[in-house]
């Protein structure tokens, strides 16, 4: 079996994810990046959108799911998983990483991020 790839990474985002009050009112920084696995040989072969997985498509039910607020970016990135593997069952494959780029902790740092693997 193939293990062929699409990857979208830094998709970036304002969003209103987080614990603490004050983080659904202000928001924060976020980026998602995906690797959604398929085989890709008849979209190789046929150069046919249909063959292959939609990365615009998948940009919008990452928007789509990173505009409904969650306290845990862990539920964020379920429920884009979730919707993705929806969306794309020819997905056999993949991970999904949320990053918080400005997390409100008293400590210097690039980011917290959870990422979620699965394989069918």
């Amino acid at each position: 079996m193939n293990k062929d790839s699409i990857e979208l990474t830094g998709l970036r985002y304002h969003a209103f994810h987080g614990v603490l009050p004050s983080e659904r009112v202000i928001g924060n920084e976020f980026e998602v990046d995906i690797r959604l696995e398929f085989n890709a040989s008849q979209a190789m072969e046929t150069d046919d959108l249909a063959a292959t997985v939609d990365y615009g498509a998948a940009v919008g039910i990452v928007t789509d799911e990173m505009a409904v607020p969650s306290a845990l970016i862990e539920h964020v990135a379920g429920r884009i998983r979730k919707a993705l593997r929806e969306a794309f069952p020819m997905v056999t494959g993949g991970s999904v990483r949320v990053s918080k780029l400005a997390p409100p902790i008293p400590r210097q740092m690039k980011q917290a991020s959870f990422t979620t693997v699965w394989s069918d």
